[in-house]
């Protein structure tokens, strides 16, 4: 075997069958097959826990046996044949564990539900003793998945029913066959007359406006900074998206698509972990009069997470300088949303901070800003210390306020 440098971004094509359907995707090497299997090929099932491999929720079958998704590669399982959740069976057409976990109320939040069904089937199909298990050694035989709700009396007496009903050998899948799976990001994966193999550009704006997100945002941000740069200077820098996009740390402009439609990355760096965005951004409002710039974003990650933005930007005159407030609604979803609400509001916050400073600079010059990284550990410190002066702030005037 040849070892092969790559880049982070870079991304490979894998191909594999899932489900009965053959699938390649383009992802990068240290992509989990878990990952690739909820975000690329959209089989979300597949759940994750711990992401260690000691809750086994994630677990589904690898050429026929169990296997943790969230310690395989997808790059390291080119060609296997995969089997997850919704190949087990349909709603229509259940398999029999299926059934009899409905039957026994062997689930409750059912967060764990998959890892044990396909871990059951591992266990009556591949175990020495196969449907000839003793009912007394299925509590050790299952204690590879971990489960919070039903204390195991109901998921153990479901396995043993399943085991005694089938002597001469538990059913195979049952929802195993050629179809198109869609992934959450959009990609399309064993399409008929396709190979399936994702792009790891952009998603395309060229052909459609940016709609709307919907539902509640991850969190919002409302951030006024005073410049001392007078208003029309701020103006002339929101009106030039160059200049604009350059003000925010990490980001760059690489395509201007027309009809007030661009395309850019961003670089991001939180910590150990790094992210890479690649979008579209479309001006909806550019209101010169009222000094008022509405912009939505959308990019997305090699590694899974995706982020859509509604931005408001709007100066007006202080003085001789600027008051610029910048507004934004932010969803996150995927790796990146596991940072939860307070840090990625104090993250977001931190980065229009300094978009101001930059936007201020840029005023100032009369050029824009050269392009700068939003820095790992400078932007992780400064937002977590944001964070705890906000927290000291908010309980010193509980403190203080009358009972």
């Amino acid at each position: 075997m040849t070892a092969v440098r790559m880049a982070r971004d870079e991304t490979i094509p894998v191909s594999f069958t899932v489900n009965g359907s053959d699938v390649t995707v383009a992802v990068p090497a240290r992509v989990t097959l878990a990952d690739a299997l909820r975000d690329h090929v959209g089989l979300t099932g597949t759940h994750l826990g711990c992401e260690h491999g000691v809750c086994g929720m994630c677990t589904v079958l690898v050429d026929g046996e169990a296997a943790r998704s969230c310690l395989l590669f997808a790059v390291q399982c080119e060609g296997a044949e995969i089997v997850t959740i919704e190949g087990m069976g349909s709603p229509d057409d259940q398999h029999p564990l299926q059934r009899s976990f409905a039957h026994h109320h062997a689930l409750q939040c059912g967060f764990c539900t998959p890892g044990f069904v396909v871990s059951s089937y591992d266990l009556l199909a591949n175990g020495e003793a196969g449907t000839a298990i003793d009912a007394e050694d299925l509590p050790v035989e299952l204690s590879g998945v971990l489960c919070r709700c039903t204390g195991y009396r109901n998921i153990v007496a479901a396995v043993a029913d399943v085991a005694q009903a089938y002597p001469d050998g538990v059913p195979g899948p049952r929802a195993c066959g050629q179809r198109t799976l869609v992934g959450r990001r959009g990609a399309v994966a064993g399409a008929p007359g396709n190979s399936g193999a994702e792009e790891a550009s952009a998603p395309d704006a060229a052909s459609a406006g940016l709609a709307m997100p919907a539902g509640e945002p991850t969190t919002t941000v409302d951030v006024t900074s005073d410049l001392g740069s007078p208003v029309e200077s701020v103006w002339q820098v929101l009106d030039d998206i160059e200049r604009l996009a350059g003000c925010l740390p990490g980001a760059e402009l690489t395509e201007v698509l027309g009809d007030d439609r661009y395309r850019g990355r961003a670089k991001v760096s939180l910590g150990p972990v790094r992210l890479a965005f690649h979008g579209v951004a479309q001006v909806v409002e550019r209101d010169a009069g009222a000094r008022r710039l509405r912009v939505l974003a959308r990019g997305e990650d090699t590694g899974g997470s995706a982020t859509q933005a509604v931005i408001t930007l709007a100066a007006e005159p202080a003085g001789t300088g600027t008051r610029l407030r910048a507004e934004a609604d932010v969803y996150l979803s995927g790796r990146v949303a596991q940072f939860g609400r307070s840090l990625a509001g104090d993250v977001s916050r931190r980065l229009f901070e300094d978009f101001c400073a930059a936007v201020d600079s840029s005023a100032a010059t009369g050029e824009a800003p050269p392009p700068r990284r939003a820095g790992a550990l400078r932007l992780a410190v400064s937002a977590a210390l944001a964070g705890l002066r906000r927290r000291l702030r908010a309980a010193l005037t509980a403190a203080r306020s009358p009972r």
